[in-house]
């Protein structure tokens, strides 16, 4: 799905868009998850959200540590 709105944002607002649907789906589907496993629907959502932001961050910080920034 975030590749569904990289074919539709706007090329000023790409980061962005994709980053927050990136992050919508990754809740999504970690709650999903987390209710298949029988665990706590919201926390799984938390934890999945929580951990791909932060992975999400520290690729944009290696990017701009090496000059790789769009």
């Amino acid at each position: 799905m975030p590749l569904m709105a990289t074919a539709m944002a706007p090329a000023a607002g790409l980061i962005p868009i994709v980053s927050g649907t990136s992050l919508l789906f990754l809740a999504l589907l970690g709650g999903l998850a987390a209710r298949a496993g029988g665990a706590g629907v919201t926390m799984g959502a938390i934890r999945v959200t929580f951990w791909g932001a932060m992975a999400m961050a520290l690729t944009a910080g290696i990017g701009a540590a090496v000059g790789t920034v769009a």
